[in-house]
């Protein structure tokens, strides 16, 4: 038996499903018990093809969850005072719980402006400031998607202790890299935060236990990189265009048929963090649903169909 085949490809669709199937369950005792129905607005300038196929995707499984989906598509020519115009609207909506403006936006239009407008208990990205604030506190609020997908991901196949375990995070943006290695400092792991003026990278990764790729360079981490038995995850997503292909083809950050080799665990691309990021999206919706509401999120063990009576009382 070769080695590569030892390692473990942790589905992040199968995963993702479990999640997905609980969170319908909590917006279904949501609507029984209380006619609340958890509503999330998402909101998509221009015409980014990436883009759009993530919005379909969120789209599609909200409504699958059982949620209101209440998604705007805005020109190319919207300006940044429309945009923010939609917002405040969406902020004063009672039966929008979530609002998440798709990134990146077009460059005359501010980021940092946009996402400070989102009232941050709507906030289910993560990305207000006083969401971050919060994020690093140790206090209760919504926790960045993807991050929080790596978190559950690890879980998953080390347990719930990850105590002591040395991760390096490779990447340090505000959406990915930064919040993860808080959210691992919260696990008590030994977190190194990696990056482009990072000494003698190759070995720095080989002394991780964890392993976390948000770099955005195609299969940059290879076998030589990764300690035997390491637990990979690959976040990122990249097109690329090989001389016999028509169409491009996705690949992540990790040279997966090489590290395969080595690591105990390993995301694929498609397939791994992505689907268990829109998951944990609707799981930031119900629970921004309740905050609003004054509610406890449901148990997921204990959730129930909701009745006729309980859906006349869906916002329209």
């Amino acid at each position: 038996m070769t080695q590569a085949s030892n390692s473990k490809r942790i589905d992040g669709e199968a995963l993702a499903g479990q999640r997905l199937a609980r969170v319908a369950g909590q917006v279904a005792t949501l609507v029984d018990a209380h006619a609340l129905t958890p509503g999330l607005a998402v909101v998509l300038v221009g015409s980014d093809p990436a883009s759009q196929i993530y919005v379909r995707n969120k789209h599609r499984q909200t409504v699958a969850a059982g949620m209101h989906s209440y998604l705007h598509q805005l020109p190319d020519t919207t300006s940044q005072a429309q945009l923010l115009a939609l917002i405040a609207e969406l902020n004063a909506d009672p039966c929008v719980h979530g609002i998440l403006v798709q990134l990146p936006l077009p460059a005359r239009i501010s980021p940092a402006a946009v996402l400070a407008a989102i009232d941050p208990d709507k906030d289910v990205d993560g990305f207000h400031e006083v969401n971050i604030g919060r994020l690093w506190r140790g206090d209760d609020g919504p926790v960045p998607c993807t991050p929080m997908a790596c978190r559950l991901l690890l879980h998953h196949v080390l347990g719930e202790n990850l105590s002591g375990l040395e991760a390096v995070v490779l990447g340090r943006s505000n959406i990915v890299g930064k919040p993860l290695a808080n959210l691992l400092l919260r696990e008590d792991c030994t977190v190194t935060l990696a990056h482009s003026k990072t000494r003698d990278l190759p070995a720095l990764c080989a002394r991780a236990d964890i392993l976390v790729a948000a770099v955005g360079r195609p299969e940059m981490v290879t076998a030589e990189w990764v300690k035997p038995g390491a637990t990979v995850i690959d976040v990122g997503i990249n097109r690329i265009h090989d001389d016999a292909a028509t169409k491009p083809r996705l690949v992540g950050d990790v040279a997966y048929d090489d590290v395969s080799r080595v690591a105990a665990a390993i995301t694929p691309v498609p397939g791994g963090v992505g689907p268990m990021t829109i998951a944990c999206l609707l799981d930031n919706t119900v629970a921004a649903a309740c905050r609003q509401h004054g509610l406890t999120v449901p148990d997921a063990d204990q959730t129930q169909a909701p009745t006729d009576d309980a859906r006349r009382h869906y916002c329209a």
